[in-house]
């Protein structure tokens, strides 16, 4: 068994920066204690992953997969995994999905609106682009910046234009028509949201969150430029065109009375751990089978045996939590990898504290 198995305790995630085409980031330097935090390049942590990012025009081996530091020494967190796959995952999860997370989780800080854009459903990419995720993807808002009043995302068309009246947009790169398709669908701290695959969408500025997403980079963008850079044509329509992106795009309306019913998810299912303890689910197979959501909220001491692989973050408070060979404090935003094969743990809150638990999907 892997000495991890023997420390009985969560692993510690560190920040993995990613390249992006869109400014942000200055929140997620203030998490790392960087002394002058601003907006850059890298607006986006991916936690975990195992996950290639794709950047044309700017391509870096490695870009996207997440290390992890075991005895000293730093290593790709793929080979630990598949130093010990049993133990970080469950024989049922193995069965199902193999020695992968099979989810994406991110930390994500827009500087701007990002671009209107659309990812391809599971099917659509096993059949067209040979891999085996779409990009269903979820939001979880964590905090707005002070100088945005109206916080909003675009979220699927309310005026849809006709294939042939989007074709023409993309053309001409029509922003003014563009943004006319939507009406801003405001968000706020707390709300939890499903961007199914297909649906043309875009994060507004000055929104912090956790995405929690299928484990792909797939993606197609109808406008080319956002903050003073220019989208490669090979990142347009993943080396495609506007035709390729219209065999899998909703162009449905979406009024914001449906969204409020199917994208924004109600915590529900609460389950009392102890008092002042609880756990519920904020995204389950009822609204997706792509990834689970669950929220847990700490006030007194409580023991949780969970043996299921998940990747937590702690979005509020301060806790000791202790496993058979040790204890770690968590403080905001540490970000945990829980393995299958782990005991339980002992967590002790310190102030009020709550964790997001970002899941694969139940293996059938």
């Amino acid at each position: 068994m892997h000495p991890l198995a023997h420390r009985g305790l969560p692993l510690r995630l560190p920040p993995n920066r990613v390249w992006r085409t869109y400014p942000g980031g200055a929140t997620l330097d203030r998490l790392e204690g960087i002394a002058a935090p601003r907006d850059g390049a890298f607006p986006e942590d991916w936690i975990g992953s195992v996950t290639a990012a794709v950047a044309p025009g700017r391509e870096v081996p490695g870009e996207g997969l997440a290390h992890v530091t075991i005895g000293g020494e730093s290593m790709p967190l793929h080979e630990l995994f598949a130093s010990d796959p049993l133990y970080f995952f469950g024989s049922a999860h193995l069965a199902a999905f193999g020695a992968q997370p099979k989810i994406l989780v991110k930390l994500l800080d827009s500087a701007i609106r990002l671009h209107v854009q659309a990812h391809p459903p599971r099917a659509f990419a096993r059949a067209r682009l040979g891999v085996d995720a779409g990009k269903t993807e979820a939001y979880h808002v964590l905090a707005v910046r002070d100088d945005v009043r109206e916080p909003y995302v675009f979220l699927g068309f309310q005026h849809p234009p006709s294939p042939d009246r989007l074709r023409e947009i993309v053309r001409t790169q029509d922003i003014a028509a563009l943004e006319a398709c939507f009406d801003r669908y405001p968000v706020k701290p707390g709300d939890t949201l499903l961007v199914p695959a297909g649906v043309p969408h875009a994060l507004g500025e000055g929104v912090f969150l956790i995405e929690l997403q299928e484990p792909s980079d797939l993606v197609v963008r109808l406008e080319y430029q956002r903050g003073g850079y220019t989208l490669p044509e090979a990142a347009r329509f993943m080396g495609r065109d506007i035709d390729f992106a219209l065999e899998f795009m909703d162009l449905r309306p979406h009024p914001h009375a449906e969204l409020d019913r199917t994208a924004r998810c109600l915590p529900r299912d609460p389950m009392h751990l102890a008092p002042g303890c609880r756990r519920e689910i904020l995204i389950g197979p009822e609204q997706t089978p792509c990834f689970r959501m669950l929220r847990t909220s700490l006030e007194s001491p409580v023991e949780l045996h969970d043996r299921a692989f998940h990747i937590a973050i702690v979005t509020r408070g301060r806790c000791r939590v202790s496993g058979e060979h040790g204890t770690l404090l968590l403080e905001p935003f540490d970000r945990l990898l829980v393995p299958a094969g782990l005991g339980p743990l002992a967590f002790d809150p310190l102030t009020a504290t709550e964790i997001i638990e970002c899941h694969p999907p139940l293996p059938h």
